[in-house]
């Protein structure tokens, strides 16, 4: 972890030794309450803990779990180096800021308010990525006839071609399905059309013509957007849902806890069914009323799970309306 970021930081610099080189620890920090997935927020939810990497400071994980709890009150638990980020060019100026981001999970009941930060949906930063109900009106209404008048807008038709080839791959268009796990490749196509108030903030261009969803200074979205993809794509090889959920729940409190990370519904018999084809949970000999129908059994992970499936995993289904 060290050598990455030793040399993400040596080709930043570059051949200049008095290029001024910064290092930000940043924490996506991700919790699931009442059905919705949340993300832990400062300044007043425009940003994601974060604080510089220092020397006294024994190791980058220490020196994030101290911002955090410094800045949130909120003690880290399971984390993961999530990517480092270098871009000169989206910062605005001459600094060079590498952005070394980690990916935390936190359970439900943790998620708690307080008055020196917030847990903000993080739909409320991506709308068009919660296709629970269908899929959203802003992607027809507003993202397309934005997204596919940029790549008219191309100097040359190779230009145009390509961009509307990216745009139909992202978002799902010409047949194609919608892949949940593209969540940077979508933002990133959003900010190189300038459709993201972050990709404005230097354009001398007159005022940008914004879509829904709200900000984050810096680079900061574009991290939770990295780390939303990763926790999608990992939900279904590794049962890191297991870090989110209380000790007991019913297995429609799981469910829901899975369609809430990937904006997507999954088939209710076929997930049960694959849940205890792989064994990974055990009755508790409880159980509590959830709907009108009979009192739902509850569960919880079984201890060697994580140890047994950190290869296989799980694989959930995920509905395709």
């Amino acid at each position: 972890m060290q050598d990455k970021t030793t040399q993400a930081t040596r080709q930043a610099a570059g051949n200049n030794p008095s290029q001024v080189v910064s290092a930000d620890l940043i924490a996506v920090v991700i919790a699931v309450a009442d059905g919705e997935p949340r993300v832990l927020t400062v300044a007043q939810a425009g940003a994601l803990p974060s604080g510089p990497f220092e020397l006294g400071h024994r190791s980058m994980q220490s020196g994030l779990r101290a911002w955090v709890e410094r800045q949130t009150g909120h003690p880290l638990g399971y984390i993961e180096q999530l990517y480092t980020f270098a871009d000169r060019d989206r910062t605005g100026d001459e600094r060079v800021q590498i952005s070394i981001s980690y990916l935390g999970l936190t359970l439900e009941e943790q998620a708690e308010r307080s008055p020196t930060h917030g847990w903000q949906g993080w739909y409320d930063y991506f709308p068009w990525e919660d296709h629970r109900a269908g899929m959203p009106h802003i992607l027809p209404d507003i993202l397309m006839p934005r997204l596919l008048a940029w790549a008219d807008e191309a100097e040359d038709m190779n230009m145009r071609r390509d961009r509307r080839h990216r745009v139909a791959y992202a978002f799902g268009l010409d047949d194609r399905d919608w892949n949940e796990e593209l969540v940077l490749q979508r933002y990133e196509l959003l900010y190189e059309a300038a459709l993201v108030a972050e990709a404005t903030r230097r354009s001398d261009n007159g005022s940008p013509l914004s879509i829904p969803g709200r900000t984050m200074i810096a680079d900061h979205r574009r991290i939770l957007a990295t780390g939303i993809a990763r926790l999608r794509t990992k939900i279904k090889y590794r049962p890191v849902v297991f870090e989110l959920m209380p000790p007991a729940f019913t297995l429609l409190q799981l469910q829901r806890t899975v369609e809430a990370l990937a904006g997507r519904l999954v088939h209710k018999q076929n997930f049960r069914r694959l849940i205890e084809q792989q064994d990974l949970v055990e009755e508790t000999g409880e159980t509590v009323s959830e709907t009108r129908g009979p009192p739902a059994k509850r569960f919880r992970f079984r201890q060697t799970v994580l140890a047994e499936r950190t290869v296989a995993g799980t694989k959930l289904p995920l509905s395709r309306a």
